[in-house]
């Protein structure tokens, strides 16, 4: 399955350096790993989307009220290479 996301800046940046990580996400989908990820750059201030995207998958998925607030998760991500 892939997984749309908007993502924004500088967080979308830091993604494509290698960075950051990771993402935390509403656990308002059925995310799980292996999974793909489309993560799509987002100006909340213009409400567009920047055009650029990155490509990964998820590696880890945590999911514990005690590290994380409940209704979300924490997801390791890794790029895709091309």
């Amino acid at each position: 399955m892939t997984h749309a996301l908007k993502t924004i800046h500088p967080y979308f940046k830091e993604i494509v350096d290698g960075v950051k990580t990771f993402e935390v996400r509403k656990a308002d989908r059925p995310f799980k790993v292996g999974d793909k990820l489309l993560l799509q750059e987002y100006d909340i201030v213009g409400k567009v989307y920047s055009g650029d995207e990155w490509n990964g998958t998820i590696t880890y998925i945590l999911n514990d009220e005690a590290f994380c607030k409940k209704g979300f998760v924490i997801l390791g991500i890794k790029e895709i290479e091309s």
